[in-house]
This record gives structure tokens, C-alpha cells and sequence, in this order.
């Protein structure tokens, strides 16, 4: 069984970058997708981007398209956030998910087609 852990979150400055890295040991052959999801303070936990292991296909969020890129390494033990040009609104803690199987592709966004969830990494972007 598969226990994501996150890591790299931090205190930065809007415009600045942030690599977030989620180490996914043991994960099955079978699963084949990452996700990032986040929680800003008094919100809903919130898709931000995911990935196919197998294929490399990415998924955003439109609040993320341009400044994130999702990625993941050849060996199917970590996935990567990048993110650029970071704004306040982008504050939250980061969760990585990954599922048991394969899920469609309606699904990749959605936080019940994932399984298996990290503890967090809490970003924060001041003004």
C-alpha cells in the first residue's frame, strides 16, 4: 500500500516559484495517475492538476494552466509540482493523491477516484 508524502511547501513571495515534491513508494503498477489537490484556509479542498504515469497526460485547473506543470519520474516512485508566478490566492495545503487503479478520464479531476493521500505541505504566498 502506497503512502504519498509531500514536501518543499513554504513561505514565498507573490511572482516567486515553488517545487513541491510527493514521493509515491510502493505504489502498484495498477495505479496509473497522480494528483495534486489543495485546501485554502475556510474552503473546499480543491483539484490543481494530475497526471497519467503511463502516458505523461496532464490535467489542470484553468486557476492553474500556464504558471503549474505536473510531472512525474521514470520510475513511477515521485511526482513533481512546479509552480510559477505564485499568487496569495494560491495559499493552501497541498495534498498528492494517487488511486488504486486507473481512473477514467472523467475522473481525473475528481478527489473520490483517489485512494491514497499524503498528510500535506502547507504553501503560503504573501503580497
Amino acid at each position: 500500500q502506497v503512502q504519498p508524502v509531500e514536501s518543499g511547501g513554504r513561505l514565498v513571495q507573490a511572482g516567486d516559484s515553488l517545487r513541491l515534491s510527493c514521493a509515491a513508494s510502493g505504489r502498484s503498477s495498477r495505479s496509473d495517475a497522480m494528483a495534486w489537490f489543495r485546501q485554502a484556509p475556510g474552503k473546499e479542498r480543491e483539484f490543481v492538476a494530475s497526471i497519467r504515469w503511463s502516458s505523461g497526460h496532464t490535467y489542470y485547473a484553468d486557476s492553474v494552466k500556464g504558471r503549474f506543470t505536473i510531472s512525474r519520474d521514470k520510475y513511477g516512485n515521485a511526482g513533481y509540482l512546479q509552480m510559477h508566478n505564485l499568487e496569495p490566492d494560491d495559499t493552501g495545503v497541498y495534498y498528492c493523491a494517487v488511486p488504486q487503479g486507473r481512473p477514467i478520464l472523467s475522473m481525473m479531476r475528481s478527489q473520490t477516484a483517489y485512494d491514497y493521500w499524503g498528510q500535506g505541505t502547507q504553501v503560503t504566498v504573501s503580497s
